[in-house]
């Protein structure tokens, strides 16, 4: 019997009892992933938050009310009586601030790179919420595969238990003979211990991107091919770029503030003055204009400081960059290796291991052959299978990482 309809038998024993199982297939995964994440919202209200705020960013100060009383005698006849002399009024005023066109502009600039530096954050976030969910699937698929496996060894190795009383009881096997079924269950035990482990870390790790509890994964695992060619193509579209170019751009555009400082702002203000009926009552219009006359010592050291934050902003697109490729090169290293260890397993390694096991048996039932040999051959067939698996799970498990953390589609 094939060994993957082996563990498709045994895995339908073990997870169909599992009252609160939730079955779920990769692609449903990613998709989870991608909504209803708390650190997504986060980001989501973050972006919106900044888009709210993004609107008043060129808009005038608020107007600012001034009232007051000018002029007031304090002494002598006229002491405190607003009608006595002329000079006297009750003022109410509204005074309104301008700032330069230029700075204006400057400000709605920032407050849009402020919005795409929140979008490419969040763009990072996806993806890495994205990848670790791809993950956590797969190591449940696979954890879930071992398991099976697991099992079927064990149910195998069972067979051989009356086997070993009745070459024993006849003499042809030495009583000892029989502990190594007992050694062989134990040690396939242990690894089915692990996997349970391993089982359980992975449900915990996806059902934090998956509602329900104790997720199943089902269906298909992903494919093992990636193009190295397009990935590689990708890498200035990768989120984490995207994100370095933004906060260039959020510091270029706080360079255009700080030389929009240098430029005078004004502002306006009308006065409405109440007197004595006798006199009539006055109105007065003002205007204002700042003088940036110490530019050297106020403006051009603020434009400097910008400017070296847009030339660090550069720099550390450059490393990131750097850092991607290095990143991008070592997980394309890692997939390449993990395939070719597998596919030695499986296509070199497997074949040796049945071949082995086979031809104990034949002997063994031949005479030619003691039971202890047949009980190794086929312990390592078992776990030269795990091996495989997880072999296999590492090689998967790097294409998609390269897949879901390189593609150019990736958002």
């Amino acid at each position: 019997m094939d060994w993957r309809s082996g563990c498709a038998s045994a895995a339908l024993i073990v997870f169909a009892q599992a009252a609160q199982a939730q079955p779920v297939g990769y692609e449903e995964a990613l998709r989870a992933a991608r909504v209803e994440q708390p650190v997504l919202q986060a980001r989501e209200l973050e972006v919106e938050a900044l888009r709210s705020t993004a609107e008043a960013a060129d808009e005038l100060p608020d107007p600012r009310l001034r009232t007051g009383i000018v002029n007031l005698p304090v002494t002598g006849p006229a002491a405190f009586d607003l009608d006595r002399q002329l000079p006297t009024q009750v003022q109410v005023g509204v005074e309104q601030e301008i700032p330069n066109l230029a700075k204006r502009r400057a400000r709605a600039g920032l407050a849009v790179s402020d919005i795409h530096l929140a979008e490419a954050r969040l763009r990072v976030v996806g993806r890495d919420v994205e990848v670790a969910a791809g993950r956590a699937w797969i190591s449940l698929a696979y954890a879930q595969q071992q398991l099976a496996l697991a099992i079927e060894a064990q149910a195998e190795l069972r067979k051989l238990v009356p086997v070993a009383r009745s070459a024993v009881a006849s003499g042809s096997a030495r009583p000892a003979e029989s502990l190594e079924i007992r050694r062989a269950l134990l040690e396939i035990d242990d690894a089915r211990t692990r996997i349970e482990a391993d089982r359980e870390a992975a449900q915990a790790r996806l059902t934090r991107y998956i509602a329900g509890e104790e997720p199943v994964a089902q269906g298909p695992v992903p494919h093992t091919d990636v193009d190295p060619i397009e990935l590689r193509t990708a890498l200035e579209s990768n989120p984490g770029i995207l994100l370095a170019n933004t906060a260039e751009q959020r510091a270029r555009a706080a360079i255009d503030l700080a030389r929009a400082e240098k430029r005078p702002d004004f502002g306006v203000n009308v006065i409405f003055g109440r007197r004595n009926p006798d006199f009539g009552n006055v109105v007065s219009v003002m205007g204002s204009v700042t003088l940036p006359i110490f530019a050297g010592r106020r403006q051009e050291p603020r434009i400097a400081a910008a400017e070296a934050q847009a030339a660090a902003a550069l720099a550390e697109r450059a490393d990131a960059l750097r850092e991607l490729e290095a990143q991008f090169e070592a997980d394309l290293a890692s997939w390449r290796s993990a395939a070719r260890q597998w596919q030695r397993a499986r296509e070199e390694l497997l074949p040796l291991a049945r071949d082995r096991a086979q031809l104990e048996i034949a002997s063994f039932a031949a005479g030619r052959a003691e039971l202890i040999d047949v009980i190794e051959a086929k312990t390592a067939l078992a776990l030269l299978e795990l091996e495989i698996l997880v072999r296999e799970e590492a090689t998967v498990e790097a294409a998609a990482k390269l897949r879901l953390t390189y593609q150019e589609h990736m958002q």
